[in-house]
């Protein structure tokens, strides 16, 4: 029986290379300065997808919110064996807390239709709030599973899940349709194929066609754009030609997905920064604590003095 995955996933800055420009003067994050990488746990998601695909046919949607540059990650699905790549990019989607990005994406899962599956990572490491699947679900009306470990079985319409508590693990049966988010530890991603890295390098999606054609024009011309209309047809003369072949993923707004704009956005985001604290450690060297009672009662006394405890 085939099976239809929507894999949720995002690009996002890579923490583990943080530098002293990796934040701005008001404590947020300059994601310019930081490269994007593909989220891992979304990566594992998509594995998991493409083995469901793989053993018992259908197929597997990959779906992300972000600016055009986003795009790069969708080509990295294509890559690995996607069948299909939607980029939703709207101006009017920027400053989404996780309230917000749920409900624009279940809106999108809506647009798509005929799912059995939507699978994300556990978290984004840019956020680790674990929140964004679960409330797609809720949005979306479905039953969810957390923290997959492995997909144990599939017969007909119910899965069989293992998830890790913990401290443990429990073995769970469910009915399809289901939103399934999945830990870095579930499954090894496979490598991109080399074929299809040949093929889906040229992928694109408008927003890259446009800015590529705006630059080049600007060059040639000594820094003077465009008329627009010939922009916009210099735009769609080269996204016919990657529809013909294949390669012109789907890009979508929030008018694509009949989203209510008042839960989009900064409108629809009641989380608020009580504060941003930066914190900057600034003594050199360590101090040796001896393990006996006296140091113990020693250390918790510098802790307390330092502020560190209370």
């Amino acid at each position: 029986m085939p099976y239809h995955s929507i894999v949720c996933i995002k690009q996002v800055p890579d923490t583990a290379n943080v530098t002293a420009e990796a934040m701005k003067a008001d404590g947020t994050v300059n994601r310019a300065a930081l490269p994007a990488i593909f989220n891992p746990d979304d990566l594992r998601a998509l594995e998991i997808a493409l083995t469901v695909r793989d053993r018992h046919g259908g197929t597997v949607t990959a779906l992300t919110m972000g600016p055009p540059m986003a795009a790069a990650a969708l080509r990295e699905c294509l890559y690995r064996g996607a069948d299909r790549a939607i980029l939703l990019t709207d101006r009017r989607a920027a400053a989404s807390d996780t309230l917000a990005t749920s409900y624009i994406l279940s809106q999108a899962i809506k647009t798509i239709g005929n799912y059995d599956f939507v699978f994300c990572g556990r978290q984004a490491i840019d956020g680790d709030t674990a929140q964004v699947g679960p409330q797609c679900a809720e949005k979306l009306g479905i039953p969810q599973v957390t923290y997959l470990e492995q997909l144990v079985e599939l017969r007909d319409r119910t899965a069989r899940i293992r998830r890790n508590v913990g401290n443990g693990w429990e073995l769970v049966e469910v009915r399809l349709p289901v939103l399934v988010t999945v830990l870095d530890t579930a499954a090894e991603p496979r490598p991109p194929a080399a074929r299809r890295v040949m093929k889906y390098k040229r992928a694109r999606v408008r927003a890259e066609l446009e800015a590529a054609v705006k630059a080049e024009s600007e060059a040639a011309a000594g820094g003077k754009p465009l008329p627009a209309d010939q922009l916009d047809a210099e735009v769609e003369r080269r996204a016919e030609r990657l529809r013909c072949a294949g390669l012109m993923m789907e890009q979508w707004n929030l008018d694509d997905i009949r989203a209510d704009l008042a839960w989009c956005g900064l409108s629809g985001s009641p989380t608020k920064v009580h504060r941003v604290q930066a914190i900057v450690l600034t003594k050199s060297g360590y101090t040796e604590i001896p393990a006996t009672e006296e140091g113990v009662r020693r250390l918790i006394r510098e802790l307390v003095v330092d502020h560190t405890l209370g």
